[in-house]
């Protein structure tokens, strides 16, 4: 099937081996991306995993509940087509990384950043030689081409499917180096999304809580959760580009 069926019409969801990994079938059909390359994973976890997720549809098919899937379909019909253009335009982060921008003021809030994010740098500079620059406010500040070149290298090395889940876990936090500090277990995922968030959650005690505004970053934080676990799935223990 190369696109999301509207209605269930498989008994069940199995994996089967393949030459170049592990297939999801939906009874003995194979399942494709909305592009209609074959749905052919890195690994077993991922690939049972997947068709879980397929089993747990009811009767209409509800993409929304399937993240695994729809990162997987990304990896294959958006990553692996363009590797090198997704790790540049990741790569760029670098150089607006969240954990460079400080607020200078209050001084609460201050101290707060100095404390969560300053021994971030530094691990990112013990593990990949890339010392980012810190400044407070918002006016853009240059940081030196070496440090971002040494903090891009290791996406290039990356698989699609790692890529495809490092994609979201950097876009979502704004931060190339909280990407790191998630797929190389520095914080556990509930950390570092809560790292991505002081200043929100700073703002929210200060001002008050807004329903709206937190159903948002619920689901926010779901998604980020799923990247989280997608990379895992990926095999990321085995991965050369964790430091």
């Amino acid at each position: 099937m190369a696109d999301w069926a509207s209605k269930r019409f498989w008994k069940s969801a199995g994996v089967e081996a393949h030459d170049s990994g592990v297939a999801v079938r939906l009874d003995t059909r194979p399942i494709r991306t909305p592009a209609g390359a074959p749905l052919v994973l890195p690994t077993e976890a991922l690939a049972q995993a997947i068709a879980a997720e397929w089993d747990a549809q009811s009767e209409v098919v509800d993409p929304r509940t399937m993240p695994l899937t729809r990162a997987a379909n990304s990896a294959l019909d958006k990553v692996a087509p363009q590797h090198t253009a997704v790790a540049e335009l990741l790569a760029e982060y670098g150089g607006t990384d969240l954990l460079c921008y400080r607020a200078d003021r209050p001084r609460e809030l201050v101290a707060k950043q100095s404390q969560l994010w300053d021994p971030l740098l530094d691990w990112a500079d013990e593990s990949f030689g890339g010392r980012l620059r810190v400044t407070q406010g918002v006016m853009p500040i240059a940081q030196d081409p070496d440090a971002l070149a040494r903090l891009a290298a290791p996406m290039h090395s990356m698989s699609s499917f790692h890529l495809a889940a490092f994609h979201d876990l950097v876009a979502m936090t704004g931060s190339l180096v909280l990407g790191y500090v998630a797929t190389n277990g520095v914080r556990s995922p509930d950390e570092v999304w809560q790292l991505s968030r002081l200043d929100e959650e700073w703002q929210a005690d200060e001002w008050g809580h807004d329903d709206e505004a937190e159903e948002v970053a619920a689901l926010k934080r779901q998604a980020f959760l799923d990247a989280c676990r997608f990379w895992a799935l990926c095999g990321a223990g085995d991965d050369p580009t964790r430091a």
